[in-house]
Protein backbone atom coordinates (compact mmCIF):
# COMPACT_ATOMS: atom_id res chain seq x y z
CA UNK A 1 0.00 0.00 0.00
CA UNK A 2 2.47 2.39 1.07
CA UNK A 3 4.37 1.99 -2.90
CA UNK A 4 0.88 2.14 -4.36
CA UNK A 5 0.31 5.60 -2.71
CA UNK A 6 3.74 7.38 -3.95
CA UNK A 7 1.17 7.90 -6.83
CA UNK A 8 -0.06 10.60 -4.90
CA UNK A 9 2.51 12.29 -4.64
CA UNK A 10 2.09 15.27 -7.72
CA UNK A 11 1.08 18.07 -8.00
CA UNK A 12 -2.02 19.50 -9.43
CA UNK A 13 -3.14 23.07 -10.38
CA UNK A 14 -6.38 23.41 -9.35
CA UNK A 15 -8.36 21.38 -5.71
CA UNK A 16 -10.42 18.63 -6.44
CA UNK A 17 -12.98 20.14 -4.35
CA UNK A 18 -13.50 23.42 -6.20
CA UNK A 19 -14.34 21.50 -9.69
CA UNK A 20 -17.23 18.94 -7.88
CA UNK A 21 -18.14 22.05 -6.18
CA UNK A 22 -18.21 24.10 -9.24
CA UNK A 23 -19.83 20.68 -11.41
CA UNK A 24 -22.43 20.36 -8.97
CA UNK A 25 -23.78 23.81 -8.42
CA UNK A 26 -23.99 24.33 -12.34
CA UNK A 27 -25.48 20.95 -12.84
CA UNK A 28 -28.57 20.74 -10.66
CA UNK A 29 -30.89 23.23 -9.05
CA UNK A 30 -29.98 24.61 -5.40
CA UNK A 31 -33.20 23.30 -3.86
CA UNK A 32 -32.82 19.82 -5.04
CA UNK A 33 -29.46 19.84 -3.96
CA UNK A 34 -30.83 20.98 -0.85
CA UNK A 35 -33.69 18.85 -0.04
CA UNK A 36 -32.15 15.51 -1.25
CA UNK A 37 -28.84 15.61 -0.91
CA UNK A 38 -28.30 17.31 2.57
CA UNK A 39 -25.86 14.75 3.52
CA UNK A 40 -23.63 14.38 0.40
CA UNK A 41 -20.88 16.58 0.61
CA UNK A 42 -19.68 18.38 -2.71
CA UNK A 43 -16.40 18.39 -1.64
CA UNK A 44 -13.80 15.15 -0.03
CA UNK A 45 -14.00 16.34 3.51
CA UNK A 46 -11.32 13.92 4.04
CA UNK A 47 -8.71 14.66 3.04
CA UNK A 48 -6.18 17.77 3.24
CA UNK A 49 -6.37 20.62 -0.06
CA UNK A 50 -2.46 18.76 -0.38
CA UNK A 51 -3.74 15.11 -0.67
CA UNK A 52 -6.83 16.47 -2.64
CA UNK A 53 -4.51 17.68 -5.88
CA UNK A 54 -2.43 14.23 -5.65
CA UNK A 55 -5.75 12.22 -5.91
CA UNK A 56 -6.87 14.84 -8.92
CA UNK A 57 -3.73 13.51 -10.69
CA UNK A 58 -3.30 10.19 -9.95
CA UNK A 59 -7.44 9.71 -10.82
CA UNK A 60 -7.22 11.56 -14.13
CA UNK A 61 -7.36 9.77 -17.58
CA UNK A 62 -4.46 8.70 -19.04
CA UNK A 63 -3.30 9.83 -22.30
CA UNK A 64 -0.06 7.25 -22.55
CA UNK A 65 -1.12 3.57 -24.12
CA UNK A 66 2.00 2.74 -24.33
CA UNK A 67 2.90 0.90 -21.33
CA UNK A 68 0.66 0.21 -18.64
CA UNK A 69 0.15 2.70 -16.15
CA UNK A 70 1.51 2.63 -12.29
CA UNK A 71 0.35 0.10 -10.09
CA UNK A 72 -2.60 -0.85 -12.83
CA UNK A 73 -2.43 -4.25 -11.83
CA UNK A 74 -3.47 -4.11 -8.00
CA UNK A 75 -6.99 -3.53 -9.65
CA UNK A 76 -8.17 -3.45 -6.07
CA UNK A 77 -5.98 -1.79 -4.42
CA UNK A 78 -3.73 -3.50 -1.50
CA UNK A 79 -6.34 -5.88 -0.67
CA UNK A 80 -5.78 -7.31 -4.51
CA UNK A 81 -5.88 -11.06 -4.71
CA UNK A 82 -2.03 -12.59 -6.57
CA UNK A 83 -3.97 -15.82 -5.86
CA UNK A 84 -3.69 -18.59 -8.21
CA UNK A 85 -6.49 -17.83 -10.83
CA UNK A 86 -9.17 -20.64 -10.60
CA UNK A 87 -12.43 -20.87 -10.14
CA UNK A 88 -12.34 -19.27 -6.49
CA UNK A 89 -11.07 -16.40 -8.13
CA UNK A 90 -13.69 -14.28 -6.76
CA UNK A 91 -13.92 -15.61 -3.03
CA UNK A 92 -10.73 -15.06 -1.96
CA UNK A 93 -10.60 -12.49 0.86
CA UNK A 94 -8.67 -9.06 0.73
CA UNK A 95 -4.91 -9.48 1.22
CA UNK A 96 -4.41 -6.64 3.31
CA UNK A 97 -6.99 -7.29 6.19
CA UNK A 98 -5.52 -8.79 9.89
CA UNK A 99 -5.07 -12.49 10.86
CA UNK A 100 -8.47 -12.17 13.34
CA UNK A 101 -10.48 -10.22 9.99
CA UNK A 102 -9.39 -13.08 8.06
CA UNK A 103 -11.43 -15.37 10.84
CA UNK A 104 -13.95 -13.25 10.73
CA UNK A 105 -14.35 -13.57 6.96
CA UNK A 106 -14.26 -17.19 7.36
CA UNK A 107 -17.52 -17.56 9.32
CA UNK A 108 -18.94 -14.77 7.31
CA UNK A 109 -18.25 -17.19 4.49
CA UNK A 110 -20.10 -20.07 6.41
CA UNK A 111 -23.19 -18.04 6.35
CA UNK A 112 -22.94 -16.80 3.18
CA UNK A 113 -23.07 -20.91 2.24
CA UNK A 114 -25.59 -21.90 4.76
CA UNK A 115 -28.69 -23.29 3.69
CA UNK A 116 -31.43 -22.10 5.52
CA UNK A 117 -34.56 -24.26 6.37
CA UNK A 118 -38.58 -23.93 6.83
CA UNK A 119 -39.83 -23.61 10.30
CA UNK A 120 -39.85 -25.15 12.96
CA UNK A 121 -37.03 -26.97 12.74
CA UNK A 122 -34.42 -28.69 15.25
CA UNK A 123 -31.82 -26.56 13.79
CA UNK A 124 -32.84 -23.31 15.19
CA UNK A 125 -30.14 -21.03 14.21
CA UNK A 126 -30.83 -22.18 10.65
CA UNK A 127 -34.96 -22.21 10.56
CA UNK A 128 -36.89 -18.99 8.98
CA UNK A 129 -36.67 -20.30 5.46
CA UNK A 130 -39.61 -18.36 2.95
CA UNK A 131 -42.36 -19.50 3.23
CA UNK A 132 -41.87 -18.00 -0.20
CA UNK A 133 -38.55 -18.10 -1.92
CA UNK A 134 -36.46 -18.26 -4.66
CA UNK A 135 -33.11 -19.61 -2.90
CA UNK A 136 -31.96 -20.89 -0.01
CA UNK A 137 -28.49 -19.67 0.48
CA UNK A 138 -27.01 -16.55 -0.64
CA UNK A 139 -24.10 -18.57 -2.39
CA UNK A 140 -26.42 -20.41 -4.59
CA UNK A 141 -27.43 -17.37 -6.40
CA UNK A 142 -24.12 -15.38 -6.05
CA UNK A 143 -22.40 -18.74 -8.20
CA UNK A 144 -18.86 -18.64 -6.36
CA UNK A 145 -19.38 -15.37 -5.79
CA UNK A 146 -19.57 -14.49 -9.19
CA UNK A 147 -21.95 -13.53 -11.33
CA UNK A 148 -25.54 -15.81 -11.80
CA UNK A 149 -26.53 -16.95 -15.32
CA UNK A 150 -30.24 -16.85 -16.88
CA UNK A 151 -32.26 -20.50 -17.33
CA UNK A 152 -30.97 -22.80 -18.85
CA UNK A 153 -33.47 -25.25 -20.20
CA UNK A 154 -34.11 -27.33 -17.16
CA UNK A 155 -31.52 -26.15 -14.94
CA UNK A 156 -33.83 -23.65 -13.33
CA UNK A 157 -33.78 -20.28 -12.93
CA UNK A 158 -32.05 -19.75 -9.13
CA UNK A 159 -29.34 -17.16 -10.39
CA UNK A 160 -31.82 -14.42 -11.93
CA UNK A 161 -35.16 -13.50 -10.81
CA UNK A 162 -38.16 -11.01 -11.89
CA UNK A 163 -38.48 -7.98 -10.03
CA UNK A 164 -42.21 -6.96 -10.06
CA UNK A 165 -43.15 -3.35 -9.77
CA UNK A 166 -45.59 -0.46 -10.66
CA UNK A 167 -44.49 3.28 -10.93
CA UNK A 168 -46.50 5.92 -8.83
CA UNK A 169 -49.92 6.41 -10.24
CA UNK A 170 -51.19 9.23 -8.06
CA UNK A 171 -49.94 12.63 -6.67
CA UNK A 172 -49.71 10.92 -3.23
CA UNK A 173 -47.38 8.10 -4.54
CA UNK A 174 -45.70 10.72 -6.79
CA UNK A 175 -44.48 12.89 -3.46
CA UNK A 176 -43.41 9.63 -2.13
CA UNK A 177 -41.15 9.18 -4.72
CA UNK A 178 -39.86 12.38 -4.87
CA UNK A 179 -39.43 12.16 -0.33
CA UNK A 180 -36.65 9.61 -1.52
CA UNK A 181 -39.03 7.29 0.98
CA UNK A 182 -40.04 4.28 -1.57
CA UNK A 183 -38.58 3.42 -4.44
CA UNK A 184 -41.54 2.21 -6.38
CA UNK A 185 -44.62 -0.12 -5.42
CA UNK A 186 -45.14 -3.61 -5.21
CA UNK A 187 -47.69 -5.99 -6.79
CA UNK A 188 -50.49 -6.07 -4.77
CA UNK A 189 -50.49 -9.66 -4.87
CA UNK A 190 -46.90 -11.17 -5.58
CA UNK A 191 -44.84 -8.01 -3.67
CA UNK A 192 -41.78 -7.23 -5.38
CA UNK A 193 -40.45 -10.19 -6.76
CA UNK A 194 -41.82 -13.39 -7.62
CA UNK A 195 -40.88 -16.09 -6.00
CA UNK A 196 -40.51 -19.62 -7.37
CA UNK A 197 -40.28 -21.64 -4.52
CA UNK A 198 -42.02 -22.42 -1.33
CA UNK A 199 -42.03 -24.39 1.82
CA UNK A 200 -43.79 -27.71 2.32
CA UNK A 201 -47.41 -27.13 2.25
CA UNK A 202 -47.36 -24.23 0.01
CA UNK A 203 -47.53 -23.17 -3.73
CA UNK A 204 -44.98 -21.44 -5.19
CA UNK A 205 -45.82 -17.99 -7.01
CA UNK A 206 -45.14 -19.17 -10.34
CA UNK A 207 -42.52 -19.58 -12.92
CA UNK A 208 -40.39 -17.22 -14.98
CA UNK A 209 -40.58 -17.53 -18.64
CA UNK A 210 -38.06 -16.42 -21.14
CA UNK A 211 -37.68 -16.80 -24.88
CA UNK A 212 -34.99 -15.44 -27.77
CA UNK A 213 -35.35 -13.92 -30.93
CA UNK A 214 -32.36 -14.09 -32.70
CA UNK A 215 -31.48 -10.22 -34.21
CA UNK A 216 -28.44 -10.60 -36.97
CA UNK A 217 -25.91 -7.21 -36.93
CA UNK A 218 -24.12 -5.94 -39.55
CA UNK A 219 -20.66 -4.62 -38.68
CA UNK A 220 -18.42 -2.45 -40.45
CA UNK A 221 -16.43 -4.90 -42.26
CA UNK A 222 -18.95 -6.75 -43.64
CA UNK A 223 -19.10 -9.16 -40.23
CA UNK A 224 -22.11 -10.08 -38.49
CA UNK A 225 -22.83 -10.77 -35.14
CA UNK A 226 -26.52 -12.46 -33.79
CA UNK A 227 -27.90 -10.80 -30.78
CA UNK A 228 -30.97 -12.74 -28.96
CA UNK A 229 -33.52 -10.79 -27.46
CA UNK A 230 -35.75 -12.01 -24.79
CA UNK A 231 -39.00 -11.62 -24.17
CA UNK A 232 -40.55 -12.27 -20.86
CA UNK A 233 -44.03 -13.70 -18.93
CA UNK A 234 -44.93 -15.45 -16.00
CA UNK A 235 -46.48 -18.50 -15.93
CA UNK A 236 -48.77 -20.49 -13.74
CA UNK A 237 -49.45 -17.87 -11.32
CA UNK A 238 -51.00 -19.65 -8.12
CA UNK A 239 -52.48 -16.67 -6.63
CA UNK A 240 -54.27 -15.15 -9.67
CA UNK A 241 -53.12 -12.51 -12.03
CA UNK A 242 -50.57 -10.22 -11.54
CA UNK A 243 -51.81 -6.37 -11.55
CA UNK A 244 -52.27 -4.69 -14.95
CA UNK A 245 -49.33 -2.33 -14.32
CA UNK A 246 -46.81 -4.38 -13.01
CA UNK A 247 -43.55 -4.76 -14.52
CA UNK A 248 -41.34 -7.59 -14.98
CA UNK A 249 -37.65 -6.72 -14.65
CA UNK A 250 -35.15 -9.54 -14.94
CA UNK A 251 -32.04 -9.09 -13.05
CA UNK A 252 -28.89 -11.58 -13.00
CA UNK A 253 -27.52 -11.88 -9.58
CA UNK A 254 -23.82 -9.91 -10.18
CA UNK A 255 -20.34 -10.49 -8.90
CA UNK A 256 -19.45 -9.27 -5.18
CA UNK A 257 -15.80 -8.22 -5.14
CA UNK A 258 -14.73 -5.14 -4.37
CA UNK A 259 -18.00 -4.26 -2.90
CA UNK A 260 -16.29 -2.65 0.36
CA UNK A 261 -14.26 -0.39 -1.95
CA UNK A 262 -16.97 0.80 -3.96
CA UNK A 263 -18.72 1.41 -0.63
CA UNK A 264 -15.56 3.93 0.23
CA UNK A 265 -15.66 5.82 -2.80
CA UNK A 266 -16.49 9.38 -1.52
CA UNK A 267 -19.83 10.23 -2.56
CA UNK A 268 -18.33 13.78 -3.79
CA UNK A 269 -16.03 11.55 -6.52
CA UNK A 270 -19.27 10.07 -8.16
CA UNK A 271 -21.30 13.00 -7.93
CA UNK A 272 -18.18 14.50 -9.95
CA UNK A 273 -19.17 13.15 -12.87
CA UNK A 274 -22.81 13.70 -12.83
CA UNK A 275 -23.65 15.76 -15.95
CA UNK A 276 -27.41 15.35 -15.70
CA UNK A 277 -28.19 18.11 -18.91
CA UNK A 278 -25.23 16.78 -20.86
CA UNK A 279 -24.06 20.44 -19.90
CA UNK A 280 -20.84 19.71 -22.08
CA UNK A 281 -22.38 18.35 -24.89
CA UNK A 282 -20.59 14.88 -24.98
CA UNK A 283 -23.82 12.72 -24.81
CA UNK A 284 -23.14 11.45 -21.79
CA UNK A 285 -25.85 12.45 -18.76
CA UNK A 286 -25.23 10.43 -15.57
CA UNK A 287 -26.74 10.83 -12.65
CA UNK A 288 -27.16 9.72 -9.34
CA UNK A 289 -30.02 7.37 -7.91
CA UNK A 290 -30.90 9.20 -3.90
CA UNK A 291 -32.49 6.34 -2.63
CA UNK A 292 -34.43 5.53 1.08
CA UNK A 293 -31.45 4.75 3.47
CA UNK A 294 -33.40 2.46 5.95
CA UNK A 295 -30.41 2.45 8.09
CA UNK A 296 -30.04 6.08 8.98
CA UNK A 297 -33.71 7.24 7.52
CA UNK A 298 -32.29 9.76 5.24
CA UNK A 299 -32.08 9.44 1.69
CA UNK A 300 -28.64 8.12 0.95
CA UNK A 301 -26.91 8.05 -2.79
CA UNK A 302 -27.03 5.10 -4.01
CA UNK A 303 -24.35 2.86 -5.59
CA UNK A 304 -25.48 -0.81 -5.44
CA UNK A 305 -27.97 -2.81 -7.83
CA UNK A 306 -28.65 -2.75 -11.10
CA UNK A 307 -29.98 0.38 -11.29
CA UNK A 308 -28.06 1.90 -8.14
CA UNK A 309 -31.09 1.24 -6.06
CA UNK A 310 -29.04 0.56 -2.43
CA UNK A 311 -26.75 2.79 -0.51
CA UNK A 312 -24.98 0.58 1.70
CA UNK A 313 -23.99 -3.74 1.68
CA UNK A 314 -25.56 -4.08 4.81
CA UNK A 315 -28.78 -2.56 3.57
CA UNK A 316 -28.49 -4.60 0.08
CA UNK A 317 -27.59 -7.64 1.93
CA UNK A 318 -30.66 -7.33 4.38
CA UNK A 319 -32.99 -6.82 1.63
CA UNK A 320 -31.66 -9.82 -0.37
CA UNK A 321 -31.91 -12.28 2.87
CA UNK A 322 -35.73 -11.11 2.66
CA UNK A 323 -36.54 -10.76 -1.04
CA UNK A 324 -34.73 -13.87 -2.43
CA UNK A 325 -34.25 -16.35 0.95
CA UNK A 326 -37.35 -14.55 2.98
CA UNK A 327 -34.66 -14.08 6.18
CA UNK A 328 -35.61 -11.52 8.06
CA UNK A 329 -33.08 -8.95 9.66
CA UNK A 330 -32.95 -5.87 11.62
CA UNK A 331 -32.52 -3.89 8.55
CA UNK A 332 -35.00 -5.57 6.91
CA UNK A 333 -38.11 -7.07 9.62
CA UNK A 334 -39.85 -9.26 7.50
CA UNK A 335 -40.54 -12.98 9.13
CA UNK A 336 -42.56 -13.75 6.16
CA UNK A 337 -40.54 -12.58 3.52
CA UNK A 338 -41.56 -11.11 0.62
CA UNK A 339 -45.12 -12.50 1.37
CA UNK A 340 -48.31 -10.15 0.81
CA UNK A 341 -51.75 -9.79 2.91
CA UNK A 342 -53.18 -11.12 -0.36
CA UNK A 343 -51.55 -14.45 0.63
CA UNK A 344 -52.96 -15.46 3.57
CA UNK A 345 -51.46 -18.64 3.56
CA UNK A 346 -48.39 -17.81 4.05
CA UNK A 347 -48.51 -15.23 6.29
CA UNK A 348 -50.10 -18.27 8.34
CA UNK A 349 -47.05 -20.07 7.87
CA UNK A 350 -44.26 -20.41 11.27
CA UNK A 351 -41.49 -17.99 11.32
CA UNK A 352 -37.79 -18.60 12.70
CA UNK A 353 -37.36 -16.20 15.14
CA UNK A 354 -35.61 -17.38 18.16
CA UNK A 355 -36.13 -15.07 20.97
CA UNK A 356 -32.91 -16.06 23.12
CA UNK A 357 -30.79 -15.27 19.80
CA UNK A 358 -32.62 -12.32 18.58
CA UNK A 359 -36.03 -10.48 17.35
CA UNK A 360 -34.87 -11.30 13.60
CA UNK A 361 -34.07 -14.81 11.95
CA UNK A 362 -30.42 -12.75 11.35
CA UNK A 363 -30.04 -10.96 14.27
CA UNK A 364 -27.12 -8.43 14.21
CA UNK A 365 -24.49 -10.74 14.98
CA UNK A 366 -25.18 -12.73 11.82
CA UNK A 367 -25.95 -9.46 9.81
CA UNK A 368 -22.20 -8.37 11.23
CA UNK A 369 -20.41 -10.96 9.39
CA UNK A 370 -22.16 -11.38 6.22
CA UNK A 371 -21.77 -7.97 5.95
CA UNK A 372 -18.26 -7.80 6.24
CA UNK A 373 -17.68 -11.16 4.20
CA UNK A 374 -19.16 -8.46 0.88
CA UNK A 375 -17.27 -6.15 2.02
CA UNK A 376 -13.98 -7.59 1.97
CA UNK A 377 -14.03 -10.20 -1.07
CA UNK A 378 -11.21 -9.35 -3.42
CA UNK A 379 -10.59 -7.96 -6.58
CA UNK A 380 -8.07 -10.31 -8.58
CA UNK A 381 -5.36 -9.02 -9.72
CA UNK A 382 -4.94 -7.95 -13.86
CA UNK A 383 -3.23 -10.44 -16.57
CA UNK A 384 -0.92 -9.19 -19.13
CA UNK A 385 -1.62 -5.61 -18.50
CA UNK A 386 1.59 -5.04 -20.83
CA UNK A 387 0.29 -6.97 -23.67
CA UNK A 388 0.80 -5.16 -27.00
CA UNK A 389 -2.86 -6.13 -28.01
CA UNK A 390 -4.03 -5.16 -24.17
CA UNK A 391 -2.45 -2.12 -24.70
CA UNK A 392 -3.97 -1.25 -28.03
CA UNK A 393 -7.01 -2.48 -26.65
CA UNK A 394 -7.21 0.24 -23.43
CA UNK A 395 -6.24 2.74 -26.03
CA UNK A 396 -9.45 1.38 -28.24
CA UNK A 397 -11.47 1.85 -24.87
CA UNK A 398 -10.64 5.07 -24.48
CA UNK A 399 -10.86 6.94 -28.39
CA UNK A 400 -14.23 4.79 -28.55
CA UNK A 401 -15.75 6.81 -25.11
CA UNK A 402 -16.47 3.58 -23.11
CA UNK A 403 -14.54 5.44 -20.47
CA UNK A 404 -16.97 8.21 -20.05
CA UNK A 405 -18.84 6.05 -18.59
CA UNK A 406 -17.03 2.97 -17.15
CA UNK A 407 -14.85 5.56 -15.39
CA UNK A 408 -11.42 3.94 -14.70
CA UNK A 409 -9.94 4.88 -11.43
CA UNK A 410 -10.94 6.60 -7.91
CA UNK A 411 -9.04 6.58 -4.80
CA UNK A 412 -11.17 5.43 -1.70
CA UNK A 413 -11.81 8.03 1.26
CA UNK A 414 -9.87 8.36 3.98
CA UNK A 415 -11.96 7.81 7.11
CA UNK A 416 -13.06 4.71 6.34
CA UNK A 417 -14.32 2.29 9.33
CA UNK A 418 -11.81 -0.23 8.54
CA UNK A 419 -8.30 1.04 7.87
CA UNK A 420 -7.73 -1.97 5.20
CA UNK A 421 -10.08 0.08 2.53
CA UNK A 422 -8.90 3.29 3.44
CA UNK A 423 -6.90 5.51 0.73
CA UNK A 424 -6.58 3.08 -1.76
CA UNK A 425 -6.19 3.47 -5.96
CA UNK A 426 -8.89 1.21 -7.19
CA UNK A 427 -9.79 0.52 -10.40
CA UNK A 428 -13.57 -0.35 -10.36
CA UNK A 429 -14.01 1.22 -14.40
CA UNK A 430 -17.61 2.56 -13.60
CA UNK A 431 -19.04 6.02 -12.59
CA UNK A 432 -21.65 3.96 -10.59
CA UNK A 433 -24.21 6.54 -12.34
CA UNK A 434 -27.71 5.69 -14.12
CA UNK A 435 -27.37 6.01 -17.81
CA UNK A 436 -30.20 5.98 -20.21
CA UNK A 437 -29.13 2.75 -22.28
CA UNK A 438 -31.65 2.49 -24.99
CA UNK A 439 -34.84 0.80 -25.53
CA UNK A 440 -32.97 -1.98 -26.69
CA UNK A 441 -31.94 -2.69 -22.92
CA UNK A 442 -34.99 -0.82 -21.40
CA UNK A 443 -37.38 -2.85 -18.49
CA UNK A 444 -39.75 0.31 -18.10
CA UNK A 445 -39.26 -0.19 -14.67
CA UNK A 446 -38.96 2.58 -12.42
CA UNK A 447 -36.85 2.58 -9.06
CA UNK A 448 -36.45 5.91 -7.14
CA UNK A 449 -34.95 8.50 -9.27
CA UNK A 450 -34.00 6.08 -12.76
CA UNK A 451 -36.05 5.50 -15.38
CA UNK A 452 -37.23 2.25 -17.42
CA UNK A 453 -34.48 2.99 -19.89
CA UNK A 454 -31.70 3.46 -17.13
CA UNK A 455 -29.49 1.18 -15.79
CA UNK A 456 -26.13 2.11 -13.11
CA UNK A 457 -22.36 1.65 -14.93
CA UNK A 458 -21.75 -1.71 -13.79
CA UNK A 459 -18.01 -2.38 -12.98
CA UNK A 460 -15.94 -3.85 -15.16
CA UNK A 461 -13.01 -5.24 -12.57
CA UNK A 462 -12.85 -9.31 -12.76
CA UNK A 463 -15.37 -9.24 -16.18
CA UNK A 464 -12.40 -11.15 -17.85
CA UNK A 465 -12.74 -14.07 -15.61
CA UNK A 466 -16.67 -14.68 -15.33
CA UNK A 467 -16.31 -17.74 -17.79
CA UNK A 468 -13.59 -19.01 -15.22
CA UNK A 469 -15.75 -18.22 -12.33
CA UNK A 470 -18.59 -19.65 -13.25
CA UNK A 471 -18.47 -22.95 -14.76
CA UNK A 472 -17.65 -21.81 -18.26
CA UNK A 473 -20.40 -19.58 -18.49
CA UNK A 474 -20.41 -16.16 -19.79
CA UNK A 475 -23.39 -14.27 -20.17
CA UNK A 476 -23.27 -10.16 -19.62
CA UNK A 477 -25.70 -7.24 -19.20
CA UNK A 478 -28.98 -7.22 -16.14
CA UNK A 479 -30.65 -10.31 -18.03
CA UNK A 480 -27.69 -12.60 -19.63
CA UNK A 481 -28.71 -12.11 -22.88
CA UNK A 482 -25.56 -11.53 -24.06
CA UNK A 483 -23.43 -14.51 -24.41
CA UNK A 484 -19.93 -12.73 -24.99
CA UNK A 485 -18.26 -9.33 -24.65
CA UNK A 486 -19.02 -8.41 -28.19
CA UNK A 487 -22.66 -9.19 -28.05
CA UNK A 488 -22.90 -6.93 -24.68
CA UNK A 489 -21.17 -3.99 -26.31
CA UNK A 490 -23.94 -4.13 -29.27
CA UNK A 491 -26.47 -4.15 -27.09
CA UNK A 492 -25.39 -0.64 -25.71
CA UNK A 493 -27.91 2.30 -26.75
CA UNK A 494 -29.11 5.83 -26.14
CA UNK A 495 -26.29 7.41 -24.28
CA UNK A 496 -24.07 4.02 -25.29
CA UNK A 497 -24.66 4.39 -29.25
CA UNK A 498 -21.53 6.49 -30.02
CA UNK A 499 -19.10 4.08 -28.80
CA UNK A 500 -21.28 1.18 -29.97
CA UNK A 501 -21.31 2.37 -33.23
CA UNK A 502 -17.45 2.61 -33.10
CA UNK A 503 -16.98 -0.09 -32.03
CA UNK A 504 -18.65 -1.73 -34.64
CA UNK A 505 -17.30 0.23 -37.49
CA UNK A 506 -14.12 -0.65 -36.26
CA UNK A 507 -11.84 -3.24 -38.08
CA UNK A 508 -11.61 -6.82 -36.60
CA UNK A 509 -8.43 -6.33 -35.33
CA UNK A 510 -8.74 -3.30 -33.39
CA UNK A 511 -12.13 -4.74 -31.98
CA UNK A 512 -10.18 -8.13 -30.98
CA UNK A 513 -8.21 -5.87 -29.01
CA UNK A 514 -10.79 -4.04 -27.38
CA UNK A 515 -12.39 -7.46 -26.31
CA UNK A 516 -8.48 -8.54 -24.94
CA UNK A 517 -8.13 -5.41 -22.82
CA UNK A 518 -11.59 -6.12 -21.09
CA UNK A 519 -10.23 -10.11 -20.75
CA UNK A 520 -7.30 -9.05 -18.77
CA UNK A 521 -9.19 -7.00 -15.83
Amino acid sequence: MRRALELLRAPRHLPFGCLIAGLLLTAWPATIFADAWADLSATRTDLTPEDLARVESVTAPTKDFSKPEDYETMQGGAGTSRKRVNADAFSQASANITFAQQATFKLGNALFRKNWVSSPSSTQASDGLGPLFNERACQNCHLKDGRGRPPLGADGTTSMFLRLARAASNAEEQATIARHEALNFPDPVYGTQLQELAVPGLAGEGRMSVTYTEEPVTLGDGGTVSLRRPAYSVNDLAYGPLDSATTLSPRLTPPMIGLGLVEQIHPADILAHADPGDRDGDGISGRPNIVPAETTGKPALGRFGWKAEAASIRQQSADALATDIGISSPEAPRHWGDCTEAEPACLAMADGVQPRLGDTEAPVPVMDLITFYAQNLAVPARRDVGGKDVLAGKRAFYEMGCAACHTPKFVTRRDTPDKAQAFQLIWPYSDFLLHDMGEGLADGQPVGDATGNEWRTPPLWGIGLTGRVGGGHAFFLHDGRARNLTEAILWHGGEGTKARDRFAAADAATRAALIRFLESL
